[in-house]
C-alpha cells in the first residue's frame, strides 16, 4: 500500500465528506452530524463532542482509505469511477447497516422502540438516516460517492 497517498488523499476525502455533510447540516438540509455522534459517545459535553468526534471521524476516513487502497491494490488500478463504486457501496451500508445499529451500541442515544424520557438523549437515525431528514440518505450518499471518487482519482497504486 501506498501510505502517504492514503494520508494525504484520505485526509482531503475526509474533508469533502464532511464538508458536504456539515453544510448540508448548516443549510437545514439535514439534521445529521457524523462527529457529533460519534463524540457524544464519549462524552456529555456538546463542545469536546463534536471536536473528539471529528478527531475520531477523521481516523475513520483515514482507516476506510486504507480499505479502499487495499482493493485498489488488489486491483492493481484506481480509478474515479471505481472509487465511485466503492464509495457507493460505503455510503450504502452506512445508512442501511450502520446508522439502525447505532442504538444498540451508542450509549447516549434513544432507541426506535422506547418512548421518550426526560435525558438528553439522541434520536435515533432509523433506517436510512430518515429521522434527520428526508434529504439526509441522499446527502449522505453524495458525500460517501465523492469520498470515493476523490481516492479512486487521486490515489496512486504501488507499481
Amino acid at each position: 500500500m501506498n501510505i502517504p497517498s492514503i494520508l494525504l488523499w484520505g485526509f482531503l476525502a475526509t474533508l469533502v465528506l464532511s464538508t458536504i455533510m456539515s453544510a448540508a447540516q448548516g443549510l437545514g438540509l439535514s439534521r445529521m452530524s457524523e462527529p457529533y455522534m460519534i463524540g457524544t459517545m464519549l462524552t456529555t459535553n456538546r463542545r469536546r463532542a463534536w471536536m473528539a468526534g471529528f478527531g475520531l471521524h477523521l481516523l475513520n476516513g483515514w482507516l476506510f482509505a486504507c480499505i479502499y487502497a487495499l482493493v485498489f491494490e488488489t486491483l492493481h488500478r484506481a480509478t474515479w469511477w471505481g472509487g465511485l463504486f466503492l464509495g457507493v457501496l460505503h455510503g450504502t451500508v452506512v445508512l442501511v447497516v450502520f446508522m439502525p445499529m447505532m442504538p444498540h451500541f451508542h450509549p447516549r442515544m434513544a432507541d426506535d422502540r422506547q418512548g421518550p424520557e426526560p435525558t438528553w438523549e439522541l434520536e435515533p437515525p432509523g433506517f436510512l438516516a430518515l429521522n434527520y431528514g428526508r434529504r439526509t440518505p441522499i446527502i449522505a450518499m453524495l458525500a460517501h460517492s465523492l469520498y470515493g471518487l476523490v481516492l479512486g482519482a487521486f490515489y496512486q497504486v504501488r507499481p
